[in-house]
């Protein structure tokens, strides 16, 4: 019974999320040129309009870093509300990271949110960008390494994610035409995925980026900590989420071989996954069981405790480097994909290094708990910003974590 709510759910989530997107993108803007240019992290190598309504929205393709610290390019949107920055100081830029769209270049979030490829669940992504606009928060959207642009999606990677949202802030900063400070306040939100990039980026915004003038972190269900993310995701509705993680472990690992532990059925998996966006995802790869994709029948769970993958964990989990800045993590108590403790741990972690955070559990659901937690976040992530740049003082809830 409770596999047929799980499908009839499913179903009517589908529906709740209108819009698929039907133009086709200008898939020329994606091919980066090569030799790639030389230049600093955030300089936009190209860019073209876009469409946002009641907005300017600016396709860019920018300057970033991967895993390895090497230069790549990374595609992503700027957008300007035409509403009139209503608050103190100059309009403040949130980076927005994306939560899972997929893996196919087709889900890229700055072709979605302009009508272009995607899924039925490309419409959340918008609804999470429309409250930061509409708070009159310029909203700088990146795509991550290797989503639209070629290559693999670096899927939750901490240092690629970080680098990449950190930098499309800077491709905002600099663009022309743009009208944006060039050292004006600076917000991060993100859910999901982009909750572990939002908090990554917190991680890391003052070595990486000591130039920007940070001013709060929002992370909603970040995916902390991955090896605990292998065994629940593991045989789950969102198997597809795991066989993504994989597939972002070899393209920002390629030593660690991963597809090598398949077999025939667990390529065809890898193959399957990484065409997808996240509803073709979700629905197609449901329930698969890593043990029987790999050669030898042990889940991917084992894999993650032993040599190369145990450091490439290590070197993924969020929450040990001090944020510099506030930030607000949130998590759902029935959060199905990522359970709770992945927010809760991670902001203890943080809270034993002395940094400002307030943790706080959001509206819970009986049944994709994961997915309408999203709905409750970005409203909380929009009004919490909005406070750091009004100069609210936050002071926290460590004590009772």
């Amino acid at each position: 019974m409770r596999l047929k709510a799980m499908l009839v759910g499913a179903g009517v989530l589908a529906s709740l999320v209108v819009g698929v997107p039907s133009a086709n993108a200008d898939e020329a803007f994606y091919s980066p040129p090569s030799p790639l240019p030389a230049g600093a992290d955030g300089d936009v190598l190209k860019s073209q309009p876009s469409t946002y309504a009641g907005a300017k929205a600016t396709r860019v393709m920018y300057l970033s870093r991967n895993a390895k610290n090497q230069p790549i390019p990374v595609t992503g949107t700027v957008i300007v509300p035409e509403k009139t920055w209503a608050g103190p100081g100059e309009r403040p830029i949130v980076a927005y990271a994306p939560f899972t769209a997929g893996m196919g270049d087709q889900c890229a979030p700055s072709k979605t949110l302009a009508g272009e490829g995607g899924d039925l669940a490309a419409g959340f992504q918008k609804q999470f960008v429309d409250t930061l606009l509409g708070k009159g928060f310029a909203v700088a959207q990146t795509d991550y390494e290797g989503l639209g642009t070629p290559g693999d999606h670096t899927y939750v990677m901490r240092l690629s994610e970080a680098r990449t949202v950190l930098d499309v802030v800077r491709a905002a900063q600099r663009l022309p035409g743009a009208g944006l400070p060039a050292d004006g306040p600076v917000g991060i939100a993100g859910y999901s995925e982009g909750g572990g990039a939002a908090a990554s980026a917190a991680e890391l915004a003052s070595d990486y980026a000591p130039d920007l003038d940070v001013r709060g972190v929002y992370s909603g269900a970040p995916p902390a900590d991955k090896a605990k993310l292998a065994k629940s995701l593991d045989g789950s509705l969102y198997a597809a989420f795991l066989g993504y993680a994989l597939i972002g472990i070899n393209a920002a690992y390629p030593e660690s071989k991963v597809y090598d532990l398949a077999n025939d059925t667990g390529k065809k998996f890898f193959e399957d996954a990484a065409k997808t966006c996240t509803m073709g995802g979700v629905m197609g790869l449901m329930f698969k069981n890593t043990k029987t994709l790999t050669k030898d029948g042990r889940p991917v769970a084992e894999y993650m405790t032993q040599a190369p993958f145990s450091a490439i964990v290590a070197e993924n989990r969020i929450g040990t480097l001090k944020p510099a800045m506030p930030v607000l993590v949130e998590h759902a108590l029935l959060d199905d994909a990522i359970p709770h403790e992945h927010g809760r741990l991670m902001s203890k972690d943080w809270c034993g290094k002395g940094a400002n955070v307030t943790f706080r559990n959001l509206a819970s659901f009986p049944l994709f708990g994961h997915a309408l937690g999203m709905l409750t976040a970005k409203n909380n992530a929009a009004t919490w910003l909005g406070d750091r740049f009004a100069g609210k003082p936050v002071t926290g809830n460590c004590g009772t974590l």
